[in-house]
Formats: C-alpha cells, sequence, structure tokens
C-alpha cells in the first residue's frame, strides 16, 4: 500500500480546496468482483497496482479496518487507571509527514503496534463512541485520530478534516466494495481507476467494486479519460466521476 516517494512528490493540486482530489484505485474481476484470494493470477496484480498508483502522486491513502488490520499489528490496549475523561476532540500527533495511511475504524478496533506505515503517518477516524481507554492508547502510540460523528461517520466532514488539519489534496481510497459504495454515493469520488484482471470470478454474494447501502444514491455518470493495456493482461481504465 505505501507510495514511493518519487510518486508522492507529483502530487497536489494547482489550487486549494475544502477536501482532497479522491481517486479510487481498485483491481476488479471483469464482473467487478474485488475478493482477489481464489484468483490464481493474484501474485502479479501488486507491482502494476503500485506502479500505476505512484503516477497520481497522491499524498495519503485510505482503506477500511479490515483492511487495514495486517499493518496494524495486535497491540494491547490497556486500561487506565483512573484520570478524566477524555475529549472528544481530534488528536493530531504529526502534520509535516510526506505521505499519510488512514484507516476508517468507527468502533476503535485496530490495535496499533506503531504510528507508522513505511514511514507514512497513521490517521486513524473514530465516532465519538469509542472508548478513553482506546483514546489514551492512541495517544500513547503517537497515532492521530478524528472524529467523523457521534455514532456513524460523515465522509464529507472526515475528508474536509484530512485537508484542513494534514494538507492533504490528492487521497488515493483502496477500500472495500461498502466503503468505496459510501463514497459513490456521497458524491466524494472525483475519478476512478481500475486496473482490470484477466480473471472471470463468478462468485456469489463476494464483495464487488461499489456496494452502496444507500438505495437511493443516484447512478454516477462517467467519462473515459484512458484506456491503457498493461503487463499480465491487464487493462488500466481511467474515468472521471461526472458531476
Amino acid at each position: 500500500m505505501s507510495r514511493t516517494k518519487e510518486g508522492r512528490a507529483k502530487g497536489g493540486r494547482a489550487k486549494k480546496a475544502s477536501r482532497p482530489y479522491v481517486i479510487c484505485h481498485m483491481v476488479p474481476s471483469v464482473d467487478g468482483r474485488i475478493v482477489t484470494s481464489r484468483w490464481d493470477i493474484k501474485t502479479k496484480l501488486t507491482p502494476e497496482y503500485e506502479r500505476t498508483a505512484q503516477t497520481f502522486g497522491a499524498n495519503a491513502w485510505m482503506i477500511g479496518r479490515v483492511s487495514m488490520e495486517p499493518y496494524a499489528g495486535k497491540a494491547k490496549v490497556p486500561a487506565r487507571k483512573g484520570g478524566k475523561a477524555i475529549p472528544r476532540t481530534d488528536f493530531i500527533a504529526r502534520r509535516d509527514a510526506e505521505s499519510y495511511a488512514i484507516a476508517l475504524d468507527p468502533s476503535g478496533k485496530l490495535t496499533w503496534k506503531s504510528n507508522s506505515i513505511d514511514e507514512e503517518h497513521v490517521v486513524t477516524v473514530l465516532t465519538e463512541s469509542v472508548s478513553d481507554d482506546y483514546l489514551a492508547f492512541l495517544q500513547s502510540k503517537g497515532v492521530s485520530y478524528l472524529f467523523g460523528g457521534k455514532t456513524s461517520l460523515n465522509l464529507k466532514k472526515v475528508v474536509e478534516k484530512l485537508t484542513k488539519e494534514f494538507g492533504i489534496e490528492k487521497l488515493l481510497l483502496e477500500g472495500g466494495g461498502k466503503i468505496n459504495g459510501s463514497f459513490l454515493a456521497a458524491g466524494l469520488v472525483d475519478e476512478l481507476s481500475l486496473l482490470v484482471a484477466p480473471v472471470a470470478d463468478g462468485s456469489i454474494g463476494t464483495p464487488t467494486l461499489f456496494d452502496s447501502e444507500d438505495r437511493k444514491a443516484p447512478a454516477r455518470p462517467l467519462k473515459l479519460l484512458s484506456v491503457e493495456k498493461r503487463a499480465g493482461d491487464l487493462v488500466w481504465l481511467r474515468y472521471r466521476v461526472k458531476a
């Protein structure tokens, strides 16, 4: 998931914006499935995925709790011994990182061993329902956290905070179907980058590229930006999401 300094240096937008430019960068099968564990070619996907990701020059990437667990580790959250209640205000441990690894973890379940992933500073997005013990744990590890709502996340509020607090201008959204679907439904995806794998998955009930729970959200029309054949019979499609 980490990005090279060379790739990050190319990032940035020409003018200030209230939120990052969001690129959903994914590797689906030709039928839109995104769980790669059954694919024989999955070991060939990562190099091309990383190479194409670097071309965007994003200074942050975002995934959900389940996908982030292998990166977070398995530290222990100790119980606090007394002390005042911790206010539900954002905690910014570092603002000068070259890049940020962002986890959507509304219930506060990730047990971080470190505040960085390959030198990229960790920011976790929580709801106010998390415990004081967990907030004290994050502070002790130097992990920055933002609150996105009381019991559920307001994604527009979250991405605006990412720009305000960390200066994030371009964000790679690399989530599961529900996270991607929630961003799309909220009108927060600006560009879609798909490395279509030469696989017909055919499974039923597994996550797809966008699994929105908002049945009233409109379908989003797209404008094709480019088509490119990549190594391993991958096809790289880029679309702009029309306003």
